[in-house]
This record gives structure tokens, sequence and C-alpha cells, in this order.
């Protein structure tokens, strides 16, 4: 009976990577699987590329957007390459696809674990694997949930990188983001969820104020520019 979402309209573009911020239970993760088709809105509307992502017949879906959800356990003993390969099942087969997987690969710093049984693997190196599985899926919207939270220092730089680069070549990206200073380097516009709304949408300089956080977050917080 709880109303997950509600008053939220905001527009996303080719070429933009903008982050969904927010408290736990915000509605975050909620907003992605409801872009993702996933979810369907019980009012409202949402358009994914012209059309309602649910109403999208699924080949066609996972084609046009990748996912990347919080949850990545696996039930499978299949190779981390094989999980990747997988990213390649929405198209037709090419001799493109060994190509896009090993780049794939190495864009998410799995190489040396292509041949690593994935119910093996630590949650950071399964979590870097499943997102060169989304970046072999080659979709032009690309939804990110929290996936740098399993992540070390490191690779959380090395994933937004990808990220900022994916908006850079013309795709349209979103990212569940709890880390705000990841956010703040990497976005174009930084989406502010509080209470199932959505409280504010604007540049990382114009969100991301002392007062608006505060508020937002209950939690007085500091905001430094970088030297």
């Amino acid at each position: 009976g709880a109303t997950l979402l509600h008053d939220v309209s905001f527009t996303v573009t080719p070429g933009e990577l903008v982050s969904l911020v927010g408290p736990n239970g915000a509605g975050k993760s909620t907003m992605l699987a409801l872009l993702s088709g996933d979810l369907t809105p019980t009012a409202g509307h949402i358009d994914l590329a012209g059309h309602p992502p649910h109403r999208w017949p699924a080949q066609a879906l996972a084609r046009e957007r990748s996912v990347m959800t919080q949850q990545h356990s696996q039930a499978f003993s299949f190779t981390a390459r094989e999980l990747v390969e997988l990213g390649r099942a929405p198209h037709d087969a090419s001799d493109a696809d060994e190509r896009i997987v090993d780049e794939a690969l190495a864009d998410a710093e799995v190489e040396d674990l292509q041949r690593r049984d994935v119910t093996t693997l630590s949650g950071g190196e399964l979590a870097r694997t499943v997102f060169a599985r989304t970046l072999a899926q080659d979709a032009r919207i690309v939804l990110l949930d929290e996936p740098t939270a399993p992540l070390d220092l490191r690779h959380q730089e090395s994933l937004m990188r990808r990220a900022r680069g994916l908006a850079d070549e013309g795709r349209c990206v979103l990212v569940v983001l709890h880390d705000l200073s990841l956010a703040a380097r990497y976005s174009d516009r930084i989406a502010v969820f509080c209470d199932g709304s959505l409280s504010t949408l604007g540049t990382p300089q114009a969100v991301l104020t002392p007062e608006r956080l505060e508020e937002v977050y209950r939690q007085p917080v500091a905001v430094i520019a970088h030297p």
C-alpha cells in the first residue's frame, strides 16, 4: 500500500550522465527499475526512446538499454568471460562479438579473471564482471544501480571514468550513487531524491550545497572545492 514514488518529472538526453542520489529508501532504485521496464508505473508516463519501457518487446528492449542492478549473486558456474558474453545475447551473432567482449573485459579491468568461475569471485570482482557484461550489451541507454558500492577506491574511479566515457560517446547514462564525491566529479546533472519524490535536479555545483544536503540527509555536510 505504500507509494514509492510521486511528483517525479525529468528528461535525460544522449550525451548526459545523470546521477540519482538521496538517502536510503528515497526511491532511486525504484526509479531505475521503472526506467528499465522491470516495474510498471501505477500512474504517470515513462518514455524510453519513444515508447513506455514495459511495452517494448524483450529483445528490442535489451538492445536499447542495459542494466546493472545492485544484486550480482550467480547460481551457475559460468566463467567470467561466459558471463560477459551473455551481454551479446540480444544481438544477432557477429564477427564483432569477440572484439566487443574483449574490449568490455579490458574496460572493466577483469581480463585476468576471464577464466575464473564466477561463483569464486569476490564481491568487487563480480561487480566489475557484471559491469563488463553491461558494456558488452552495447546499448544506447545505460542504467547503473549503485555500481561502485562493492568496489575499492581505484575501481570506483575506473568504473565512473568509463561511465563518463559512455556519455561522452553519446549514450544516455543514469547512475544511482551514494558517494556524493563521485557524483560531483562525473555527473552532468544530479537528481536528488527524498521521501519518494524528486527534490531537485541540476548541475553538481547548483545541487550539492551544504544547506540542501543537510535538509535531505538530515546530516551536516561540508562541501569543499577541489584544490
